[in-house]
């Protein structure tokens, strides 16, 4: 993968910064996990999916207080997006918004937030993945469940246990047992025949590939499964902005019997669909 060092990747609060130059003040709430990002794939130099992605950002920052200013961000990707070397190469959008320069102490509010856009190359993803069930838990009724904020940790350590296991990606359940969601990523399982998802009272994240896919591809249902389950199924998949309709292949190394399965094949038939009908659907 080609690496954008020619390119500008990064703008902060209206202006493109350079890679290396010191962007956050050090008193910046971000620091304390205070904001909330996107990720957002470009292709051919235009963000996917961005009506969609704005308005899960403004629904996680608003949680914790922040205002989105959403012609800024929109002025940072524009800045961003068509460079060359961006539309050349497969990419990424992350947007953050934190909650800005503030006094220490969590309980502080900044003044104004912190909008930063950062472009990065995409690497691609192989034809299948594996997944390790992890030990911890995500909390379906916690303060920060469904919202996608910059309070990575718990996901970090997930995964990097996940790697140690083989696995490409961690798959949490809940404190109910049943299944919730990767570090980065929804989960669906075949059923009894039926393709089947988490909702969202699970905990997990609603992602902007599972609303689009639950929007449009016949048969898909929203159903509390037991994390157990996952291991037994003849066929799963995971969605993310990077993954779009990613086969499972092993479970905690156990293989599954199709990677991809009829029902995968039918739910990545139907994104490629919705991709080249529309970039922003």
């Amino acid at each position: 993968m080609t690496v954008l060092a020619a390119a500008p990747a990064y703008w902060v609060d209206g202006s493109v910064v350079a890679d290396g130059a010191v962007a956050l003040r050090p008193d910046d709430h971000g620091l304390v996990g205070d904001g909330a990002f996107e990720a957002i794939k470009i292709i051919d130099g235009r963000p996917f999916a961005l009506t969609r992605h704005l308005r899960r950002l403004r629904h996680s920052a608003g949680a914790l207080c922040i205002t989105v200013d959403e012609d800024a961000i929109r002025a940072g990707i524009a800045a961003l997006a068509g460079a060359e070397a961006v539309r050349a190469h497969n990419c990424w959008l992350r947007v953050t918004v934190t909650g800005g320069s503030s006094p220490m102490g969590t309980g502080c509010v900044g003044t104004h937030p912190t909008v930063v856009v950062a472009v990065a190359p995409m690497a691609p993803w192989g034809p299948t993945c594996d997944v390790a069930i992890v030990e911890w838990t995500r909390n379906e009724t916690g303060a920060t469940a469904g919202l996608k904020t910059i309070s990575y940790a718990e996901n970090v350590i997930a995964l990097r246990a996940a790697h140690t296991r083989g696995a490409d990606e961690a798959i949490f359940a809940n404190t109910q047992g049943n299944l919730c969601e990767g570090t980065g990523s929804n989960v669906f399982l075949d059923v009894d025949g039926q393709l089947v998802t988490p909702p969202l009272s699970s905990g997990c994240l609603a992602g902007v590939t599972r609303e689009l896919l639950l929007e449009n591809c016949p048969g898909l249902i929203e159903a509390e499964i037991p994390s157990a389950a996952l291991a037994g199924a003849k066929e799963a998949f995971l969605t993310s902005t990077s993954r779009d309709v990613h086969p499972v292949r092993t479970v905690d190394g156990r293989p599954l019997a199709a990677a991809p399965g009829p029902l995968t094949r039918q739910a990545m038939a139907s994104f490629a669909g919705i991709v080249e009908r529309t970039m922003d659907p």
